[in-house]
């Protein structure tokens, strides 16, 4: 998307996005479902096993709404969990993380605001096999990842 459309009245109806898109993010399916000047909001899947290693947003303040499943959260290095009703809030700069550690598959709602180039982040890394790549995409467009803590 290269303008980012005004926001307008509707309903999103359960299972449907945006015209139809599915992303593809290293084995996560994400619903985009919601853009506009001010937000951007999405619903994602992550299977039982997968996540997002350390990040920040500069420019964005991000939140994850938890449907259904347990979600391992880090925010700013303190680890907690986040289950189905939680609101998780990631003010811009925290430095934060999310996993599913579980046996079955976690759902989120997810919003950032203002959108920043989230959508078209996830435009360039649909079906992007490598996690480097990933990274390397991600710093392209606003977001960084952190280098591995030693242990």
């Amino acid at each position: 998307m290269s303008r980012i459309p005004h926001l307008k009245a509707g309903i999103t109806k359960a299972g449907d996005g945006i015209a139809g898109i599915t992303w593809n993010v290293l084995g996560s399916r994400v619903v985009p479902l919601e853009i506009s000047d001010d937000s951007f909001a999405w619903i994602n899947y992550f299977p039982a096993g997968t996540g997002i290693p350390p990040h920040i947003h500069l420019t964005q303040d991000e939140f994850i709404y938890v449907l259904e499943g347990r979600l391992q959260c880090e925010l700013d290095g303190v680890q907690t969990i986040a289950t189905a009703g939680d609101l998780v809030r990631l003010p811009r700069n925290l430095p934060h993380a999310v996993f599913n550690r579980a046996d079955a598959q976690v759902s989120s709602l997810w919003w950032v605001s203002p959108p920043g180039r989230m959508w078209e982040l996830f435009t360039r890394i649909d079906n992007v096999p490598d996690p480097a790549e990933v990274v390397r995409l991600s710093e392209l467009h606003d977001v960084h990842f952190l280098p591995p803590r030693a242990r």
